[in-house]
């Protein structure tokens, strides 16, 4: 019991925390991508700048492993492990 409660709260963990980020790195994939310009401040002077799409695409890419991140820490923790079988063979 105690093996399932712990893999309940691994992957609810990992679904929190890879959810919210793959969410953020969505957007900002999309909007690199996109070509949108993004307002950049440097020492207080703030100018639009736009970035490779290349960057948009890994972020885009980054985030579908993130949201893999829980299916798979669900997967090794809720999988049916198989019981070990033990032969007898009688003695001759």
């Amino acid at each position: 019991m105690q093996n399932r409660t712990l893999g309940i709260v691994a992957t609810v963990i990992t679904a929190l925390a890879c959810g919210c980020a793959s969410i953020f790195t969505c957007i900002w994939g999309f909007l690199i991508a996109s070509g949108s310009p993004i307002d950049v401040t440097s020492n207080g002077v703030t100018t639009p700048q736009t970035f490779s799409p290349t960057i948009g695409y890994v972020l885009l890419c980054l985030t579908v492993l993130m949201l893999l991140v829980p299916v798979v820490v669900g997967f090794f923790t809720f999988r049916k492990k198989p019981e070990s079988t033990d032969v007898i063979t009688p003695n001759s």
